[in-house]
């Protein structure tokens, strides 16, 4: 057990013969005290500096434990959040291309339409053609010629020309 400045204090020592000279031995051992006092003292004092810096190492150790858990929990958060809108993105892109076939097929069928109408108003248009045609050119006989004759004459060139315009029209389609 380590000498107190108490026990240094209370020390006796025995007297002999020709021994120290007994006021200068206290005066030393005074002196003893005073300076295992303060290295006491001094060494209370670090531990106690000690003691503070272990515990403020120990909570900048949790903060950077902390704060290391949160940047790898912020990473995470980020990388899941840039891989949720990758797969947004071609979601969206999968949509907008089919609206966009859509769209072409749309127009493709709209536009064989059209052309299927256009051919069937050139169809009717030559039927007209021909039957305004025939028409006319009965007419012109009918001015050339007198008579019932000419008019049976008329009916049948325009019975003939009717067939031939509905040959014509059914070729076509």
């Amino acid at each position: 057990m380590p000498l107190t400045p108490l026990d240094i204090h209370n020390k006796e020592f025995g007297r002999r013969l020709r021994g120290y000279d007994e006021d200068e031995v206290n005066e030393f051992l005074d002196q003893v005290i005073k300076d295992y006092e303060s290295v006491i003292r001094e060494n209370k004092d670090l531990s106690n500096q000690i003691f503070n810096m272990q515990e403020k190492l120990d909570h900048f150790s949790n903060i950077e434990e902390t704060l290391s858990k949160t940047i790898i929990v912020a990473q995470e958060a980020a990388d899941e959040v840039k891989h949720n809108a990758k797969k947004e993105a071609q979601l969206i892109l999968k949509e907008a291309e089919k609206n966009a076939d859509r769209i072409v097929n749309d127009s493709i069928v709209k536009s064989r339409k059209i052309a299927l109408e256009v051919d069937e108003l050139k169809k009717q248009a030559a039927i007209y053609r021909a039957r305004f045609r025939t028409l006319v050119e009965a007419q012109l006989d009918l001015l050339n010629q007198d008579g019932w004759e000419a008019l049976e004459k008329r009916n049948e060139m325009l019975a003939e020309r009717e067939r031939e315009a509905k040959e014509v029209y059914t070729e076509r389609v």
